[in-house]
């Protein structure tokens, strides 16, 4: 019998009234995981007006006490790790030694950094004439986390952990490809402590998202997706004013200078292209290595590629998976094509893996592309897959320059020795995140967030704070008031 997936709503799943469904497949076998029940307009209303109750008692409570009960799910999550890294893996089709290692670890992480500061959220207090004025940290209110198919666990713990810790109330709208493992975290919220509520998930589809993005109820948005899904929901929260987060695509540059340790350098390019199938929205597509060792670079490149194991993703020694549907490898092998076509030379891979017991599922062989120039489409366009593009240069402003011409500004990474060099890049390179010989590595004290196109506002560190809360400023009057009227 097929598993039936229902929306998470106060502290319970919850059948639609309407009953429609829609598939949730495997990516790497096209087995048939779970059919899910798409919430609707009844679900919607259910989950705000609970989510408006489950605000009143979390919010009531302290600090402290929010930060207790958030630690207890974090130590459930890392208790439980194994069990929903493989049923990360049966969603998305990225390898379980990656899933084991990152997906469900970083989740924990999250929470456990998000309830330390869950106690400490203060104001300030600032001295006048005869008077003060002190500040206060609030809840904003009832917040609405749309997540995306790549990382579905993590990203649900990365947009809950600081919305609960400051008080708030979350409903998570899953990823239509990706629904499973965000609801079993709202179980283990259930199971911590988290009132009723305070942590709802709903499944659907650009329906759902819609009545939520635009009821007024939601006071907060924060979006992972790509540029367009933005520009609606922006478009829907300005008739409220809502507060929005968007983390958003990205297109980035991996700078290889001369002095750099280059095995050093290809490993972070390699972790950079295909990690995770090349799905993730950080990743330094555009490699561009000095000339001297351009040649010595892409041989490692391709060397090291050739040895990279495609398969079975609940296999412990795969180390490229499936990507996540039909549609989106299809999309992938056409830029691989769109390269060829437009003069890059394609140096390994790019093509579909299809023998015996993946033939059913969406693999590609990373792709190494060389002789590419800034104006391709697989230079320009974000691909979402493991193709790698490498591009010479010899100069240092020339390089950041070409960097630079981009409309997204997510992320960016330097390898050199020269420490001064290193700094002075990093300074004129037009991203929100940018790495120093080293790649793709985003510890939970790190505020994330991009740029331009790749969006505003952050997750993660301190800076998620500022994200998750209002500042009320309060008078003290110690005096007369000065009035000049009899």
């Amino acid at each position: 019998m097929v598993h039936v997936l229902q929306s998470y709503i106060g502290g319970r799943y919850t059948a639609s009234k309407a009953a429609e469904t829609f598939e949730n497949t495997n990516p790497a076998t096209g087995k048939l995981i779970s059919r899910v029940e798409i919430a609707l307009e009844p679900e919607v209303d259910a989950a705000l007006r609970s989510a408006e109750e489950g605000l009143k008692r979390w919010s009531a409570i302290s600090g402290a006490e929010r930060g207790r009960i958030l630690n207890k799910a974090a130590r459930i999550l890392r208790d439980r790790n194994n069990e929903l890294a493989r049923l990360e893996v049966q969603d998305t089709g990225k390898p379980i030694q990656e899933a084991e290692a990152v997906d469900i670890v970083s989740g924990a992480d999250c929470i456990e950094y998000f309830a330390g500061v869950a106690g400490s959220l203060r104001g300030e207090q600032i001295a006048l004439n005869n008077a003060f004025v002190y500040t206060r940290r609030e809840p904003i209110g009832i917040c609405v986390g749309i997540g995306s198919w790549n990382y579905p666990i993590q990203i649900a713990c990365w947009k809950s952990a600081p919305a609960l810790a400051c008080g708030n109330a979350m409903i998570f709208k899953t990823s239509e490809l990706t629904p499973t493992t965000s609801a079993k975290l709202a179980e283990i919220y259930t199971e911590a402590g988290v009132p009723d509520g305070v942590f709802n998930v709903l499944h659907g589809d650009a329906r759902t998202g819609t009545l939520l993005t635009s009821d007024p109820r939601v006071a907060k948005i924060s979006l992972t997706g790509s540029v367009g899904t933005a520009k609606k929901i922006l478009a829907a929260a300005a008739a409220s004013l809502k507060r929005t987060t968007m983390e958003l695509s990205g297109k980035s540059a991996l700078l290889v200078f001369p002095d750099a340790d280059l095995r050093q350098a290809v490993s972070a390019a390699m972790l950079g292209n295909f990690y995770t199938q090349g799905e993730i929205c950080t990743n330094c597509t555009r490699v561009y290595v000095h000339e001297d060792i351009h040649d010595r670079f892409v041989d490692m490149v391709v060397e090291r590629t050739k040895k990279l194991r495609i398969g079975d993703p609940l296999a412990p020694e795969t180390q490229v998976g499936a990507l996540i549907s039909q549609v989106h490898m299809d999309r992938v092998l056409g830029f691989v094509a769109a390269g060829q076509k437009e003069g890059a030379r394609l140096c390994y891979g790019g093509e579909r893996v299809d023998a015996d017991e993946l033939a059913r599922g969406n693999f590609v062989r990373p792709a190494v592309f060389t002789e590419c120039t800034d104006d391709m489409s697989i230079v320009r366009q974000e691909i979402f897959g493991p193709v790698m593009s490498v591009l010479k240069f010899r100069d240092e402003d020339d390089v950041i320059t070409r960097a630079n011409a981009t409309r997204f500004g997510l992320a960016a990474g330097v390898f050199t020795r020269d420490l001064a060099r290193a700094h002075r890049v990093a300074a004129r390179l037009e991203a929100g995140i940018c790495w120093i010989n080293n790649y793709n590595v985003t510890p939970v004290e790190m505020p994330f967030g991009g740029i331009k196109e790749s969006g505003f506002g952050h997750e993660n560190g301190q800076a998620a704070i500022d994200h998750y809360t209002q500042l009320k400023s309060v008078y003290v009057e110690l005096g007369d008031v000065q009035c000049p009227y009899e």
